[in-house]
């Protein structure tokens, strides 16, 4: 798969329903747009040969404890503590070699099989980690992917929030801390991890492919085309940054004071 195959496979899921968003063709798509030309097929058997095993053990098991044991234990899906910050933790075809991730990468693994087996989860986009609600016969569980999806509980939620910065009032609603995210959100959350780290780095290209994965991925959202334009800036593109910033307009639907300041500011250094 090519780079321009990944962004139309890219574009067809934006304008896809939040039911029906095909999130490990998305994930596979993204990781092609970074590194393209790569063997797709170890992804797609692994995430089969989960959902299938996860389908057995969901007959005699309860559903958080199928889909960690099947994710966990008999597929070896654990976080990466050693190289946390490696661009391959953030990799679906990495991550399915290496059986190491991030918490956001390693979810779409989980929300992948529990999809396709009948288990009713969701991802949690809770502060500094991605969680996965599962719901059960006793209401709903948090699993934490990061580490091979053991249970955390409300109390260890709450002391989590707290750490994060979060507000004891707002720490304290678990139905807050728990709320589903949808799995477009989930795959843009991880795109937003490779923007920050690339800008961090100084790698504007990898920015600027990450920006406009999240602009694809979601085309009612105009904010990942003004990071597409920072990006092309950062690199002297300055045609393009102006392209991307008629772009975000254009999908706000309003003017934007800012962005026509921005364009000014980039015509001048053009001309």
């Amino acid at each position: 798969m090519t780079r321009e195959e990944a962004e139309a496979i890219l574009e067809q899921a934006g304008q896809a329903d939040d039911d029906d968003f095909p999130l490990l063709e998305a994930a596979i798509a993204c990781a092609i747009h970074d590194i393209p030309l790569r063997d797709t097929t170890p992804v797609r058997q692994f995430a089969a040969a989960a959902a299938g095993r996860l389908a057995e053990r969901i007959r005699t098991e309860s559903p958080d404890d199928a889909l960690a044991e099947t994710l966990a234990a008999d597929f070896q899906l654990d976080g990466d503590l050693l190289t946390h910050g490696a661009a391959a933790n953030t990799d679906v075809i990495a991550v399915t070699e290496r059986r190491r991730g991030l918490s956001a990468t390693l979810a779409i693994f989980y929300l992948d099989a529990a999809r396709r087996a009948g288990v009713s989860a969701k991802g949690v986009d809770f502060p500094n980690h991605f969680l996965l609600r599962v719901e059960t016969a006793i209401g709903p569980v948090a699993l934490d992917p990061f580490s091979q999806g053991r249970p955390v509980m409300p109390s260890e939620l709450t002391r989590r929030a707290l750490r994060a910065g979060l507000t004891p009032h707002v720490a304290d609603r678990l139905d807050v801390l728990m709320a589903p995210v949808t799995d477009r959100h989930a795959l843009i959350r991880l795109q937003n991890v490779l923007f920050s780290r690339a800008i961090k780095s100084g790698d504007y290209p990898s920015a600027e492919r990450s920006a406009l994965r999240r602009a694809l991925l979601d085309p009612l959202d105009h904010r990942p085309w003004l990071d597409v334009a920072a990006a092309r800036e950062k690199q002297g593109a300055l045609t393009g940054a102006i392209e991307a910033l008629a772009r975000s307009r254009a999908v706000a639907g309003r003017d934007d004071p800012g962005c026509h300041i921005a364009t000014a500011r980039l015509r001048m250094q053009l001309n």
